[in-house]
């Protein structure tokens, strides 16, 4: 068994598999026969939490998404004071918005598999934000562009784009044998199901790369 092998290797450099915190998640697979450790069945999960990102069995990152808004609005509601106050000007209320809650909205954001959808929650989400910094409200209005001049902000897809394509980068300088790095450019062989196949990170990086005339051997 492949988890006895990998116990033994981690108790070979001092290291013990916590059975009860260990869990297995499928995606697509044809063999639902348990698995077990030190004769233990692990626990079946759906999706869980790896530092800070969630992985679930649809491969997909709309939970991850819907979790990061969901924590980037709880850090700006308990910035309320300094959104509020009178003697902090705008432009260090932005610096603090994108250090205190764009930092937490696009925390994992390179590996996400981006869809016009997400990208339409996270800039309403950051949009709504700007406003309420701004303090403008209905029936006071702003356009989306003339909003990202003020506060120097770039569209919520141009962001995600560059820091995908700044930890592309950090990714492709570590050495061959880097497993962060195999994954990332390995291509698997093999047939797909009938229909529009789902759009998935490397897709997008690929789209990307077609704008821009590269490929996989010229980065």
């Amino acid at each position: 068994m492949k988890t006895a092998s990998v116990a033994a290797v981690s108790a070979s450099v001092g290291l013990s598999i916590h059975k009860g915190k260990t869990k297995v998640l499928k995606f697509k697979a044809e063999n639902n026969n348990p698995i077990t450790l030190g004769g233990e069945t692990l626990e079946n999960v759906e999706s869980f939490t790896y530092l800070g990102s969630i992985i679930d069995e649809q491969g997909g990152s709309d939970a991850d998404v819907k979790a990061r808004i969901g924590k980037a609005r709880t850090a700006f509601l308990q910035l309320k004071n300094i959104w509020n106050s009178k003697q902090l000007s705008t432009n260090i209320k932005v610096r603090i918005f994108n250090t205190n809650v764009k930092a937490v909205l696009l925390y994992g954001a390179e590996t996400w598999r981006t869809t016009t959808t997400t990208i339409k929650k996270v800039q309403v989400f950051i949009n709504s934000c700007l406003r309420k910094i701004f303090n403008i409200h209905w029936p006071d209005t702003i356009s989306n562009s003339l909003l990202w001049e003020r506060t120097n902000q770039l569209p919520a897809e141009e962001e995600i784009r560059k820091i995908r394509w700044k930890w592309i980068g950090h990714t492709l300088r570590k050495s061959s044998n880097c497993i962060t790095r195999q994954a990332l450019i390995w291509n698997p062989e093999g047939k797909r199901k009938r229909g529009r196949p789902k759009n998935s990170l490397r897709r997008i990086i690929e789209a990307d790369m077609k704008t821009m005339n590269y490929n996989w051997t010229e980065l």
